[in-house]
């Protein structure tokens, strides 16, 4: 377990397969996240018993979301990880809304950083965020993260382009920040 000052970041589990199932097919994360299509029952829990069978690793970082008193309120991530490079993506949900803009995501982000720089050794985190999803955007700032540029018009949803933007945290940059 991976503890930060709101929430604990632990390993995903078969058991989260029903909240995982409900926020997959919620058209407010999936509007968040990109998805385009509702999951099945089946596919969560084939997804699940792959992340779950499988220990957490440099290039497997897969973590619940839990506040202190054990709710599941969402995951989170370390993906695309380059030894060479010592760089991941990262990406979080909060799927329980009542737990949204509440902080939770921010210490979530907080933690899943140190973690990247403190226990993997890696130099550079980096995201990509839709340039509708506000919250998400100031979130990631108050945490450190910078945005370096847009890949223009790459999201084609609800009848409107939109851009994606790219924003990354840099060891020496999220020491600064987490000060």
């Amino acid at each position: 377990m991976i503890e930060g000052t709101l929430v604990n970041l632990r390993p995903r589990e078969l058991a989260d397969v029903e909240r995982n199932a409900r926020w997959w097919a919620d058209p407010d994360i999936k509007w968040l996240t990109g998805d385009r299509y509702d999951w099945s029952r089946a596919a969560a829990e084939a997804s699940m018993r792959e992340i779950a069978g499988k220990p957490v690793a440099l290039d497997h970082v897969w973590l619940a979301i839990e506040t202190k008193d054990g709710v599941h309120i969402g995951n989170c991530r370390l993906f695309a990880v380059s030894a060479e490079d010592r760089s991941a993506k990262l990406g979080i949900s909060i799927g329980e809304e009542v737990y949204r803009s509440h902080g939770y995501g921010s210490d979530a982000v907080r933690t899943l950083v140190r973690f990247a720089f403190a226990e993997m050794n890696l130099n550079r985190v980096e995201l990509d965020v839709f340039d509708y999803n506000d919250r998400a955007i100031a979130c990631y700032r108050k945490c450190g993260f910078v945005e370096e540029g847009r890949r223009r018009q790459a999201r084609y949803a609800r009848g409107v382009y939109h851009d994606t933007v790219v924003m990354a945290v840099l060891r020496d940059g999220w020491r600064a920040a987490d000060d």
